[in-house]
């Protein structure tokens, strides 16, 4: 099946061509009468015909509402009016277009990023990430046996020059006139998709950090932050720059949690932290991802048996979301993340013994939760309000019975 960007509508056929041509032809017209209509009506290239019959359209006027049969290999696909050939379909941030999702050359087909320690496969030669090939025992590709893995460092060196020439920000430098020339920074067009040059890197990470490539999302998110920060040296803390820091550290923290390395995970953390408490804290999206930067620091504490750490990262947290809620009270999302960070600070007190502070925070997130109402849309958010306040009353319960003795 064809994949299909969640962001993007699949375009819809063109109404001229959405019925049968010559359907409505009477069958004793002259084979020159047949050209000349199809001729008129089909002045582009015909499109290719599906060998399994689900190109075909509905004949009767009274079924056109009824959703035709797909072909699984994509030969229904229709042509789009001439009016609206000069319009550039739109593109998903992610390399998902309207139509197809396009493999580039220097990308690995199992986390479809850019291949990272390049290995080939033997004896096929079919070449993937070291990490992703790791996992498998025949070819993805061809289905040969696997006798062993060797390092392409060819392609890898191609790949690194490839990252080193278009996808990097390139730095300024100083000409032989002393006068400062700044480098094109073009942005990045690979696999039909043109991107940001940071913006780029970070899809690239983001698609093997799903796929588990963990060091391959590391060394890509390290080379941005590398490039964000000569920006900031350039043209100082500006907040777009502050945020794309924050955010980008907040990343090669879960990488290096995923990684076991909790020392480094809880740097990157806290520098992330650093750089989004420098921005206004009006913006939902900061205010959201410096709260959730704060609570994975508490947790890393929490399990590290830091419990008054964890609790003083927990309660600052507690504090970001509740001033983000009096710009924002009328965000449930909002109401949800305070008493998630109330449940987390009651955790934290009833585990150094401070039970009546504890009870009070878990009954303070009741109160919220059950006083949001949400719409019936919102059914995402009230699966996770149930979910949140399921716990909350469990922890009370679980000291019910020692109260009532």
């Amino acid at each position: 099946m064809t994949p299909v960007c969640p962001f993007v509508k699949a375009a819809r056929p063109d109404e001229m061509n959405s019925k049968k041509p010559g359907e409505n032809l009477n069958k004793h017209q002259t084979e020159t009468e047949i050209k000349t209509k199809k001729d008129a009506s089909d002045s582009a290239t015909a499109s290719p015909k599906c060998p399994f019959g689900f190109d075909s359209q509905k004949k009767d006027a009274n079924d056109s509402a009824a959703a035709s049969p797909k072909c699984p290999f994509g030969y229904d696909s229709q042509k789009k009016d001439l009016n609206d050939s000069a319009i550039a379909s739109p593109k998903c941030p992610l390399g998902y277009d309207s139509q197809s999702f396009k493999i580039g050359p220097l990308s690995c087909l199992v986390c479809h990023a850019l291949l990272f320690e390049s290995s080939k496969c033997v004896p096929c030669s079919h070449v993937y990430c070291k990490a992703c090939i790791s996992r498998f025992k025949d070819c993805p590709l061809c289905g040969a046996d696997i006798e062993k893995v060797e390092a392409d460092s060819n392609l890898q060196s191609m790949v690194d020059r490839f990252i080193e020439g278009h996808a990097r920000i390139k730095r300024s430098h100083v000409g032989t006139d002393k006068e400062e020339v700044v480098g094109e920074n073009k942005p990045v067009i690979y696999e039909d998709v043109s991107l940001e040059r940071g913006a780029f890197l970070v899809q690239q990470a983001m698609r093997a950090f799903r796929a588990q490539n963990v060091e391959s999302a590391k060394s890509r998110l390290t080379l941005c932050a590398e490039d964000i920060r000569d920006q900031l040296e350039r043209m100082g803390n500006t907040s777009e720059l502050c945020s794309q820091l924050g955010a980008v550290l907040g990343m090669l923290g879960d990488c290096c949690r995923a990684l076991g390395d909790a020392g480094s995970a809880v740097s990157y953390f806290e520098e992330s932290v650093e750089f989004l408490l420098k921005l206004p804290k009006d913006d939902l999206e900061i205010t959201h991802t410096l709260s959730v930067s704060l609570n994975k620091i508490g947790d890393l504490k929490y399990y590290d048996g830091d419990l008054q750490a964890a609790r003083n990262y927990y309660f600052r947290s507690l504090n970001v979301r509740r001033d983000a809620i009096k710009h924002h009270s009328n965000v449930p999302s909002q109401i949800l993340d305070v008493a998630v960070s109330l449940a987390k600070v009651a955790d934290v007190d009833r585990s150094v013994g401070n039970e009546d502070v504890a009870i009070g925070g878990f009954q303070e997130a009741i109160k919220l939760l059950e006083s949001l109402t949400l719409n019936s849309e919102d059914s995402s958010l009230e699966q996770r309000r149930l979910s949140v306040l399921g716990f909350l009353n469990n922890q009370l319960a679980e000291k019910q019975p020692e109260t009532t003795l």
